[in-house]
């Protein structure tokens, strides 16, 4: 028993010495990891009063730096402020110096219209007192006036009165008798204005075009390519074509001539495709002729029927049409012939319709009138004959027939419509610019009108205008007045008809003018 108790005690007293020397050996440790936490809150403190001073002495600097950025940038502001103030002063004064120079010219004018102001009043009182005088005088030869003649201002009046009246009475009675004479003599003006009427009501463009074609070839290389070996491909084209081709000097052009438009115009589409093409050989050529002609034949045939529906006419043949159609490839006088007809329709028309007439006759014989050219070149005998027969071949109109036959006074007009075809003819082809005229007899008809109007003693000088249609004359006013004017007048337009040849009428245009001329010193 006394052993137990004496290992119980044993062992409590090795567990209290473990403990103690436990507590003993923490304690000594605590006391280190102190030593070393103190040690390094003291390096920390240290380090941070280092950041700190660091800190400090980095915002100081910054703070100078931004202090002389602050008055550097205050200086350059007052510096641009400061310019800117002396534009704005220099800006000031001058405008200051231009409207003192205004006000001084301001000032000059005033004080020159007022010295104007007092020179006018001056004046109006001298025109006063020269009226007065003027009055006085003129009091005066009236006064006298009466003395000599016996009458007072109211009876000599009424005298002169009834001594007009009876010349007036006697001048009506001439004028009535002239203006009938005018009226009677002008009968045909009064056609006329009917027929400017229908005219502005059909005005249609012409173009003049010429007997031959230029084909434009992209450079002159291509002139020996056309030719060819020997000359075989423009052998083709002339033979295929029937059309002469002409190479000259002329740089990059080729020339087509022919009196057949269609056969030219055949020409001129193959050949603008054979050289956009490059393949130029007889099959080549030979294909490209067949195209071109059945393209023709395609246009003819348009060309045609357009002008049968433009002008509202139906049951005409299609060989007719097709005929009409190749009238869009002819010229006459460089007016082309399917324009022209289709004109005369529509002028034929209307003169009918204002004259009560059946205007579809007169619509189909306009147009079908000179049907002969489209085979003219082919057809012996003139197109006058030849469009006779074409019409009476195709069974039309008997009225029809006669205005084609009658058109250019082969034989007489006898009916109202051949009359309006032959009429509506003229006026198409009399139309300023209609066809071609030469420019030699041009001017050769410019320079005659000028020389009859200067024949006169009382022209000074005298100018054709407006394409030959007006002469303006200007006249000697020393040597004419007014009322003679209107004789002149009428002799220079006398004159002009006797001896000038010329389409339509020519305006004559008489100026008188008086100069009166004064120099100021």
């Amino acid at each position: 028993m006394p052993s137990v108790w004496n290992i119980i005690f044993c062992a409590a007293g090795l567990i209290v010495g473990g403990i103690l020397s436990g507590i003993i050996a923490f304690k000594s440790g605590v006391s280190h990891r102190k030593k070393i936490a103190e040690s390094a809150i003291g390096s920390a403190e240290a380090e941070a009063k280092k950041i700190v001073s660091d800190a400090l002495n980095a915002a100081e600097s910054k703070k100078k730096e931004l202090l002389l950025e602050a008055k550097d940038d205050i200086h350059r502001q007052r510096s641009d402020a400061e310019r800117e103030l002396k534009e704005r002063r220099n800006d000031i004064q001058r405008q200051e110096r231009r409207l003192q120079q205004k006000e001084e010219t301001l000032d000059r004018k005033i004080d020159n219209n007022e010295k104007k102001e007092e020179s006018i009043a001056l004046k109006q009182k001298e025109v006063e007192a020269r009226l007065i005088d003027a009055e006085s005088l003129k009091k005066g030869q009236f006064d006298m006036l009466e003395r000599i003649s016996g009458y007072t201002a109211e009876q000599a009046k009424e005298y002169l009165l009834g001594n007009l009246e009876s010349e007036l009475t006697h001048e009506k009675a001439l004028k009535i008798t002239e203006i009938e004479a005018r009226y009677n003599e002008e009968s045909d003006q009064r056609a006329r204005e009917l027929i400017s009427h229908a005219i502005q009501r059909c005005a249609a463009d012409q173009v003049t075009e010429t007997t031959v074609s230029v084909v434009p070839l992209p450079n002159d290389e291509m002139k020996g390519r056309i030719i060819g070996r020997e000359g075989r491909n423009i052998r083709a084209i002339e033979t295929l074509t029937g059309v002469d081709l002409i190479i000259d000097d002329t740089p990059e052009a080729i020339t087509l001539s022919s009196f057949d438009p269609v056969r030219r115009e055949i020409a001129r589409i193959a050949l603008e495709r054979l050289i956009t093409d490059g393949r130029i050989h007889p099959a080549r050529i030979e294909e490209m002729v067949e195209k071109a002609r059945r393209e023709v034949e395609a246009t003819i045939k348009k060309e045609g029927e357009r002008a049968v529906l433009e002008t509202g006419l139906h049951g005409i043949a299609p060989e007719i049409m097709k005929l009409l159609g190749r009238m869009h490839y002819r010229t006459s006088y460089g007016q082309n012939v399917l324009n022209h007809s289709m004109e005369v329709a529509f002028l034929s028309g209307i003169m009918a319709s204002e004259l009560g007439i059946d205007p579809v006759i007169a619509r189909r014989a306009g147009l079908l009138h000179d049907i002969g050219k489209a085979v003219d070149h082919e057809v012996e005998g003139s197109h006058v004959e030849i469009g006779v027969d074409i019409a009476k071949k195709y069974k039309e109109n008997e009225a029809v027939v006669h205005a084609i036959q009658a058109h250019h006074g082969d034989v007489e007009a006898k009916t109202i419509v051949a009359c309006l075809v032959q009429a509506a003819d003229a006026i198409s082809a009399a139309r300023p610019g209609a066809r071609r005229e030469n420019l030699e007899s041009y001017i050769k008809r410019l320079e005659k009108l000028e020389e009859i109007a200067n024949e006169f003693e009382a022209v000074e000088r005298s100018f054709a205008i407006q394409a030959g249609r007006e002469v303006r004359i200007i006249v000697r006013p020393e040597m004419i007045n007014d009322d003679q004017m209107v004789l002149l007048a009428r002799d220079i337009a006398k004159s002009i008809e006797d001896n000038l040849d010329y389409p339509g009428q020519i305006k004559v245009n008489l100026i008188r003018e008086n100069r009166a001329i004064d120099y100021a010193k």
